[in-house]
């Protein structure tokens, strides 16, 4: 609002000025916030999650690239007790391991996309033959030290925590859209 006596309108000019400079403060102060509820760097490949299975925490790296899951857990000495490595694919397929570099006695289980354990076999040090799952539908696969799901008594039909899956696929900077995880 203008005002036509001449003292008036030159202190309302005068205001124009700051309230353009505090609405410029104002919006600059809310992209310095928007700034910091941004992620930070995303979790290197080596980062371990904390993932139930059943009733017990795994810490579980996450293969999530073609080159991660085709590595895997090959030239390692060892892997500690209670850790593992998760290979989450895009699409529910039948799978297939091998042992191929591996010096590790391992167990794999086989999930849907649900989160339902549905398999588990034994794999064996440099044992380069396919262990296969018998399902077309399995999205996740579970590689932990030999004898660990039977010593902590998960069995088919148990589930891992989809919520902590979802996560940690957060926290190492994927897009959990980019897999095909079945909502429950």
């Amino acid at each position: 609002m203008f005002f036509c006596h001449a003292s008036n309108r030159l202190v309302h000019q005068s205001r124009l000025p700051l309230t353009f400079f505090s609405l410029c403060l104002a919006l600059t102060l809310l992209g310095c916030k928007a700034d910091q509820s941004e992620p930070t760097e995303p979790s290197p490949a080596e980062t371990y999650f904390p993932i139930q299975i059943g009733d017990v925490t795994l810490q579980l790296q996450l293969a999530l690239t073609q080159p991660e899951q085709q590595k895997g857990l090959m030239f390692r000495d060892e892997l500690a007790t209670g850790h593992g490595m998760l290979f989450l694919f895009e699409k529910p397929e039948k799978r297939g391991f091998w042992m191929k570099n591996t010096r590790i006695p391992l167990d794999i289980g086989y999930f849907d996309s649900s989160g339902q354990l549905l398999e588990v076999y034994p794999l064996y040090p440099y044992d380069e033959t396919s262990v296969p799952s018998r399902s077309d539908q399995i999205l996740i696969a579970v590689e932990t030290n030999r004898g660990w799901y039977k010593a902590n008594g998960v069995a088919p039909e148990a589930f891992i925590d989809m919520d902590a899956v979802k996560k940690a696929v957060i926290e190492r900077g994927f897009k959990v859209t980019s897999f095909a995880i079945e909502e429950r």
